[in-house]
Parts: structure tokens; sequence; C-alpha cells
């Protein structure tokens, strides 16, 4: 990733965000960690996010890691994917936004636990507020996914969809609980291990 970014002349940090305890992935959850814990780390905070999973790695340079006036889906096109988008609602992968877009529709949801409906949930959000997706050319935003176990599917994410538009509000970074492990600042990202399981 760094040469990549170091290529675009952007200032940039990379955050990567742990899961410690005893529950089902969260990816959601950990993404609304990493912006608060990111926002922490610089003076006056950032101002663009670009919420990213691990296992995909950007293939074309014009896909600039910036973030524009709509949230941005950077990730359309993966090689695992056939370079074709799934459905014209996805918002997962790689996803851009501001700070003012992030914050206004409360971030993620902090409810998805397992594979799966979050980044939907997302998308939901961001219409919600009359934002719209923007998308480079299938021909830019090329990923490379790499190979991983995956998690078990959750089984409420379409129960936790429909409710979203009601939710959303009451549900994300107002809710947000954690509990900081460790925050190492190593010489080329800053890895951020949290406990985010909820307490009893």
């Amino acid at each position: 990733m760094h040469p990549f970014l170091m290529k675009q002349q952007i200032e940039y940090g990379i955050f990567i965000v742990e899961q410690d305890g005893n529950t089902d992935f969260n990816r959601a959850k950990l993404m609304n960690v990493g912006f608060m814990e990111s926002q922490k780390q610089k003076a006056g905070g950032w101002q663009c996010f670009i919420f990213h999973d691990i296992d995909l790695l950007p293939l074309d340079q014009r896909n600039l890691y910036s973030c524009p006036r709509q949230p941005r889906h950077m990730s359309a096109s993966i090689d695992k994917l056939n370079f074709r988008l799934p459905y014209e609602e996805i918002f997962g992968g790689v996803s851009a936004m501001t700070l003012e877009q992030f914050t206004k529709v409360n971030g993620f949801s902090n409810k998805y636990w397992g594979w799966g409906g979050e980044d939907d949930d997302m998308f939901y959000r961001l219409k919600k507020m009359n934002y719209h997706i923007a998308r480079y050319k299938m021909s830019i935003a090329r990923y490379a996914m790499l190979d991983h176990k995956k998690s078990a599917p959750n089984p409420k994410r379409y129960q936790l969809l429909s409710q979203t538009s009601k939710t959303f509000q009451k549900d994300g970074l107002s809710t947000l609980e954690y509990d900081l492990v460790d925050v190492v600042q190593h010489h080329l990202y800053t890895h951020v291990i949290a406990n985010i399981d909820e307490h009893s």
C-alpha cells in the first residue's frame, strides 16, 4: 500500500484495527473503533477516511485515495468477483467518506456480528441522509482479493437491515463501547487492538 499511496502524494496514515475478545467478527464496529482511535492520533483530526478490508489491494494508480463530494465505493471491480459489481447497492470492501458524511450517518452499525450486511446498512444510512454513491469506472476501481478464511454469515443480517432507517441514529458512533487493549505505533502503520465484546 505504501508505494501506491506515496505515488499519489497525499498525507495519510494506516490504522490496522484488530478484534480482541471471544465474540464473532464485527467488521463495522471495528471500523468505528478505527475512526475514533485514528482521530486521537492526528492534531485537528483526519477529514477523509478510507474504510478498507485488509484482504483487498488496489491495482490501478488512477484509483485516488481521496474523498469526493459524495461517498465513494472504491472497490467496485474485484478479481475474485470477475471484476463485476455483484449488485448496485454494494458499499463493502473499500469505501471513502468525509468526516462530515461519516458523522452525519452516525458511523457504522455496531450490531452486525458475523459476516455480511454491515456494508448494505451503511448504504441505507447514506441514502437516508440524501447522499448518493460515487464510483470510478470499472477499469479503474480494480482490486485483487487475497485468500483468507471466511467468517460465518450473520443469520440476523436481513432482519437488522429492515430496521436501519428507523434505528441508525441510535446505533453507531453514538453508542460505541469498546475496551482499548493496545495501540502500537509502528513505523509504517498504527496497530489498534480493541475488545468490542458487549458488556452484559
